[in-house]
């Protein structure tokens, strides 16, 4: 298992460090959300720890470029024992959440209980589709889709939640972040796009159903 730390205090990220490799896990650490993201990119893991008061990019903006087009589980550290704070990074999807000071080995066991947890609620394979996450490609009935990055992040968040209806606020969120020219019709249009190239490739089928007023989801079977 493969863990991002991102902490830009050293002293606090050796601790964590030397507490995650004694436990087998592989380890990489970033000083800054700018570092964390390129090495991100570079390869994939399967778990991030995160400050929440980095220096140049915030924790909770981090955690949706991270999570852009992937699932990754997030556990967020702070200085602060704010509730408003705690709820925020609950509401954008931490799955924990530890405040300083804390104890290296308690949040070892921390990692274990989240990483177990993901594992016990796989999404289950959405029939027709196959999702290599870690190289950004989707099949669709055995053929490879031709997504741009925006359809790709859109119908990515679908797969990782089949039959659960994403609002549009959620899917913005998602794989447009903090686009300040994106809005609902932006959704709309990429929606359209990808239904046009899922029936392309079968067109009696449209996986993909509009709750209006809500928003869409993906049919699980």
């Amino acid at each position: 298992m493969r863990i991002l730390l991102v902490e830009d205090e050293p002293a606090i990220a050796e601790t964590v460090l030397y507490a995650l490799r004694s436990e087998g896990f592989e380890a990489a650490h970033c000083l800054t959300g700018g570092e964390a993201l390129h090495v991100a990119r570079e390869g994939a893991f399967d778990l991030a720890i995160l400050d929440v008061g980095l220096p140049d990019i915030g924790g909770f903006a981090l955690c949706r470029e991270l999570r852009r087009g992937r699932d990754l589980p997030v556990i967020f550290l702070t200085a602060h024992d704010a509730e408003a704070e705690r709820i925020l990074g609950l509401e954008i999807g931490a799955d924990d959440y530890v405040t300083k000071p804390f104890s290296p080995r308690e949040l070892v066991a921390r990692v274990r209980v989240v990483l177990r947890r993901g594992h016990a609620n796989a999404v289950p394979a959405v029939a027709g589709f196959e999702h290599d996450a870690e190289g950004h490609r989707i099949r669709y009935r055995g053929r490879t889709l031709d997504l741009t990055r925006y359809e790709y992040g859109l119908l990515a968040a679908l797969l990782q939640r089949p039959g659960a209806v994403l609002s549009r606020t959620q899917l913005m969120d998602r794989v447009w972040g903090d686009a300040l020219d994106s809005g609902d019709r932006t959704i709309d249009t990429h929606i359209k796009t990808l239904r046009a190239k899922l029936r392309a490739i079968d067109a009696e089928v449209d996986p993909i159903r509009t709750h209006r007023g809500l928003g869409y989801s993906l049919e699980s079977s």
